[in-house]
């Protein structure tokens, strides 16, 4: 593991992507030394375990420990470990049946991620 802090991997060349990491670096997060944000296009991903491919198909979180959570799973995560005020976002997101919800609402969401405001050409790979 690179770094003994977890990061939220997500798709660089993506506008919609590098928006919502936006949100979490400026407003969600409560400081740089909570967890990193970096998109995959800037890792060692070997480092993380992880693949182009797997990267350019959903968020990923990977946790202080190594372990990775995926899409709606990684959102949630990420929420877990912003400033307390998000934290019971996260917490919802992992109840059973919602947990399922969101997992369709995060594929929809990358699905048509490059007709979504700030969505780019890139978004449509």
């Amino acid at each position: 593991m690179p770094a003994p802090r977890p990061v939220l991997v997500f798709d660089g060349d993506c506008g919609v992507c590098t928006s919502a990491a936006r949100l979490v670096t400026d407003r969600l997060r409560g400081a740089p030394s909570d967890f990193a944000v970096e998109p995959w296009q800037r890792l060692d991903l070997d480092a993380y375990g992880l693949t182009p491919g797997q990267c350019s198909e959903a968020l990923r979180w990977v946790a202080a420990d190594g372990s990775v959570a995926t899409a709606q799973d990684a959102v949630a995560r990420c929420l877990l470990a912003c400033r307390a005020w998000a934290r019971p976002a996260g917490a919802v997101l992992l109840v059973p049946g919602v947990r399922q919800v969101a997992g369709l609402v995060y594929r929809w969401v990358a699905r048509n991620r490059h007709r979504l405001p700030g969505g780019t050409p890139a978004c449509s790979t």
